[in-house]
């Protein structure tokens, strides 16, 4: 993981963390990262200091402070910057989020569920065995490939990542 400084093109500083250099251009590229604050698309990386960890600083004693850096005061705190309250997602994923979670809670509403049995049931309603009716429940990717390779009308619901959490 690596972390960046960034800033957008209203000049709100803020941090984020990539997988790698090549994951934050791909993101940026995509329009995946957005300013927190004001939620513009124009990002850039800003100039920041390497974090270095040494391994051999765990062994060396720091050392004492001098007689001029003990007498001398300390220096003014420098007023904090306001806190500002970050999104883990900006304003287009969260809605997209909210579509799909729509999507979910109509299906529910307004078909059965057969969980497991799905692929079954598709198959018998498809030939004729069953009575069509809207349904919905668990597939295999394999398993939707063959139905539908079969001509079985089916459409695979976008899942949500918080929901396999």
């Amino acid at each position: 993981m690596i972390r960046y400084a960034l800033v957008c093109d209203q000049a709100h500083d803020f941090e984020s963390w990539f997988p790698s250099g090549d994951a934050f251009e791909e993101q940026r590229a995509r329009g995946l990262v957005e300013c927190p604050v004001c939620g513009s698309g124009t990002v850039e990386k800003r100039l920041m200091a390497p974090a270095i960890s040494r391994g051999d600083r765990a062994a060396q004693p720091l050392p004492a402070p001098s007689a001029e850096t003990r007498q001398q005061p300390p220096a003014p705190a420098e007023a904090a910057a306001p806190t500002e309250g970050m999104a883990l997602l900006g304003e287009r994923e969260q809605a997209l989020r909210a579509m799909i979670r729509e999507i979910h809670a109509h299906v529910a509403q307004n078909a059965e569920n057969v969980g497991e049995g799905f692929v079954t049931e598709a198959r018998r309603m498809h030939y004729g065995e069953a009575q069509e009716r809207p349904i919905y429940g668990e597939a295999s990717p394999d398993e939707a490939r063959e139905l539908i390779e079969e001509g079985v009308p089916v459409q695979p619901l976008p899942g949500l990542p918080d929901d396999r959490n």
